[in-house]
């Protein structure tokens, strides 16, 4: 082909995340060539680019076609299931590729099958990366936050497509060069696991203020606007008082409220909780928002678990506590609530990606991140551009919670914290998200804690040892026997 036909850069899997990346891509000027097994997304991706502006987008409906259309050294993002399909698709794509080439996969990969994919290509010379791509179909089409991760020349070679393709804010491109090996993955994945506990809280908030405060549908969607218009103004609070606004078209009243209660997920929270896990790093409002999602789930056995423990006495009036509410004051405390669970779920985001970075030698930046999310992806927050600053402040700062700004917020918001999550215990609303944040925030505070009484129990029944305040070196203890000996002296 002559080279001024080539396409720029190549897209392979026509979803329609796919379709839209490519769409953006072409429309941002860059000629882009696309590819997908089933011909018939390739013509209707290239309808799309036809109907909405004639743009330079080219299908190919073959692998060694898609791939000789772009210029050297080609660049191919695959947006193809996670998994198997994605070593198909590098397999099918790289018997055609050269030296030099690079393969960007865009799914939500786990970071471990993308650093082996980075070794099984570089035999063959082929540059390899991971990138995450946040915000959806909507992001996709009009400006992602992007995640990349791993060949650093890789990134070079597409650096200026994917610069224009993301979404923009004051500070810059939500893009940057996350690291080595699955580091865009990996950190897209922790984004995602934050992203559960964003709308675990969220749904807790609405959970207090509809059942303990009794607000209407259109109460909430007011409630919900004004605070994006504050300290709490994100994606996510905008599109849950939109949320609140829409009535069901097929019958009566709103239709959120015919939705079934049970929460979906694809499986990168569950691999947020399992590496914190692993890295010994304490995620409990993370991990609270995916036990709440398997709870959702269990709807028949909800269902008979009230009907049995109704019969067993359970009032109803548990979960319906209206009377004598303040509503301008629960709403308030809601609020703050909700703002500072928000920053303790933040914490436990970041410190995991902190002790990931250091265990595989990625040196995350930590500001640049949150600057990254702050457009294009699902959890963007005005808050995010206070957290790039925190670290910008401090790099190796510990916690969010010890950052002077955001520990003066916290201090402030903890008697209406206490009281929501006090009121919801004791209206047997169940609050898991706001409970563990508090939780976390109280334990990490605390100068002592009673773990000591735990590694003494550890010490007693498996000489685990122990060490000591006043001096150094590990420690046992005969417990039982010193115990007989003191209760024998005690009798006497």
């Amino acid at each position: 082909m002559d080279a001024s036909t080539l396409s720029r850069i190549g897209l392979a899997g026509l979803a329609v995340m796919g379709q839209n990346l490519a769409l953006n891509i072409a429309e941002k000027g860059f000629p882009i060539s696309v590819y997908n097994r089933t011909t018939s997304k390739v013509d209707e991706t290239v309808d799309r680019a036809h109907r909405e502006g004639s743009l330079p987008l080219t299908g190919q409906y073959s692998p060694r076609e898609f791939v000789l259309s772009l210029q050297r050294p080609r660049s191919v993002i695959i947006l193809v299931k996670a998994g198997a399909p994605v070593d198909q698709t590098i397999a099918a794509l790289s018997d055609h590729m050269e030296p030099g080439d690079t393969i960007i996969d865009g799914g939500n990969e786990w970071y471990e099958n993308t650093e082996r994919r980075i070794q099984e290509v570089s035999e063959k010379g082929i540059l390899y990366l991971g990138m995450g791509v946040s915000g959806g179909e909507e992001g996709a089409r009009n400006g992602p936050s992007l995640m990349p991760g791993g060949s650093y020349q890789a990134y070079s070679n597409i650096q200026d497509i994917l610069v224009k393709v993301a979404a923009q804010v004051e500070d810059g491109p939500c893009v940057t060069y996350i690291g080595e090996g699955g580091s865009g993955n990996f950190v897209k994945m922790v984004h995602n696991g934050i992203e559960y506990g964003d709308m675990q809280l969220i749904s807790e908030a609405y959970d207090v203020l509809k059942h303990v405060g009794g607000l209407s549908n259109s109460e909430l969607a007011d409630i919900f606007a004004e605070w994006n218009s504050g300290e709490l103004e994100s994606f996510l609070i905008e599109i849950t008082a939109d949320i609140f606004k829409v009535k069901d078209e097929g019958g009566d009243g709103y239709l959120v409220d015919k939705i079934l209660d049970k929460t979906g997920m694809k499986g990168t929270g569950k691999w947020t909780v399992q590496q914190a896990a692993e890295l010994s790093v304490a995620a409990p409002t993370i991990a609270a928002s995916l036990d709440g999602r398997f709870l959702s789930g269990l709807k028949e056995e909800r269902e008979n678990a009230a009907a049995v423990l109704k019969e067993a006495g359970l009032s109803e009036e548990v979960g319906f506590v209206r009377s004598g509410i303040d509503k301008k004051k629960l709403i308030d405390d809601v609020r703050q609530a909700l703002y500072a669970s928000k920053i303790c779920s933040y914490a436990q985001g970041m410190n995991l990606l902190r002790a990931k970075s250091n265990e595989q030698g990625w040196n995350l930046n930590f500001g640049e991140l949150a600057r990254i999310w702050k457009g294009g992806c699902i959890i963007r927050a005005v808050f995010l551009d206070r957290i790039k600053k925190a670290y910008q402040r401090n790099p190796n700062l510990a916690s969010l919670i010890v950052d002077p700004e955001f520990a003066k917020e916290m201090v402030q918001r903890q008697g209406a914290w206490r009281r929501v999550v006090g009121l919801a215990i004791s209206a047997g609303i169940s609050t898991p998200g706001m409970c563990a944040s508090l939780s976390y925030f109280d334990t990490y505070r605390r100068a002592r804690l009673p773990a000591n009484l735990v590694q003494a129990q550890r010490d007693l029944f498996g000489a685990h040892t122990y060490e000591r305040l006043d001096r150094p070196g590990a420690f046992h203890t005969e417990w039982t026997k010193l115990a007989r000996q003191s209760g024998a002296g005690i009798l006497n």
